[in-house]
């Protein structure tokens, strides 16, 4: 018998999808994927296999969650199941340099950015970057954590010597170009089944930390984003826009299905991409109040049942 499986790390990220398949009369399994073992030359159950898991898994307390993935995921593939998200997805998910190199590929533009590995080196290398302010970002992030505007070398230097620094899960700082806006938001284009559903504005006003999971505005211990739904606004913006078909190509070429994009508009109206999350989640109150034209999580649970008859 074939169902539905749900990898994830972060069982409250999960509840509302639920809600959503139970609204359709369909219920799917999920693998909570933190610590396991994975027996290589068994079967896997037959189905369809959506993969959510997220480069913040860290923050959660599931450092291993992502490694644990890639294997299982290498499993199901090598049997031949229908994955949503596979291996070529999750390693853009967990590395934003390959997501740039990706993005770039296909024509979209990025922001410019340096690659980092010593905590020494940034220093010498912001300056060598010779452009204030520059944004400085871990390569393996999530939800907007670590990102910081720096409006100087000797500020940088003053937070590479206090308490506050942190070392990146991966080693590996961006040094990167500050993108200037005419208003303080950032757009995030959402994706199911490689296509376009709708895009949301989301105001950068309170700093970059900008996860939309309804979970992370009510106080969720493990996602500091905790502000007014007024935050996220559905737009009509990019609707029609040239870059959603360059978006859906650049999805297709990378294996990705369910995804959304971050881009930033600057003052002269060139737009940047910066972010591709392959473990979206939906403002819900947005969503209804700004008569989103499909609903995230309903129209992922569509998808996945509309594969799931196909098998």
């Amino acid at each position: 018998m074939s169902d539905i499986y749900i990898l994830h790390e972060n069982s409250e990220w999960v509840t509302p999808l639920h809600q959503a398949f139970a609204d359709l009369g369909v219920n799917a399994q999920e693998w909570f994927l933190d610590q396991g073992q994975v027996a290589f030359e068994q079967e896997p159950p037959q189905g369809v296999f959506y993969n959510r898991m997220s480069a913040s898994s860290h923050t959660r307390g599931h450092r291993f969650g992502p490694e644990l993935t890639r294997m299982v995921l290498t499993w199901l593939e090598k049997h031949g199941r229908r994955v949503i998200n596979g291996t070529d997805a999750l390693y853009l998910e967990l590395c934003k340099l390959s997501q740039y190199a990706a993005l770039n590929r296909a024509g979209i533009k990025t922001p410019r950015t340096t690659a980092v590995v010593g905590k020494d080196k940034l220093v010498d290398s912001a300056t060598g970057f010779n452009e204030l302010p520059f944004i400085l970002k871990p390569n393996r992030g999530g939800k907007g954590l670590g990102v910081q505007l720096f409006h100087s070398t000797e500020s940088l230097k003053t937070y590479l010597d206090s308490a506050d620094y942190e070392e990146p899960l991966d080693g590996i700082w961006l040094i990167q170009q500050y993108i200037k806006a005419p208003e303080a938001y950032i757009t995030r284009c959402e994706f199911v089944g490689g296509k376009f559903i709708y895009s949301v504005q989301v105001s950068t006003e309170d700093g970059f930390e900008l996860c939309p999971a309804d979970s992370c505005q009510i106080g969720d211990g493990f996602c500091p984003t905790v502000a007014p739904v007024s935050k996220f606004q559905i737009s009509s913006q990019f609707n029609d826009h040239p870059i959603i078909k360059q978006y859906e190509q650049f999805l297709s070429d990378s294996g990705i299905e369910i995804a959304g994009i971050e881009l930033i508009k600057d003052t002269a109206g060139e737009i940047y991409t910066y972010d591709v999350n392959t473990n979206t989640n939906y403002n819900r109150q947005a969503e209804i109040d700004g008569n989103a034209p499909a609903k995230g999580m309903e129209a992922i649970a569509q998808f996945l049942v509309q594969e799931l008859k196909q098998q």
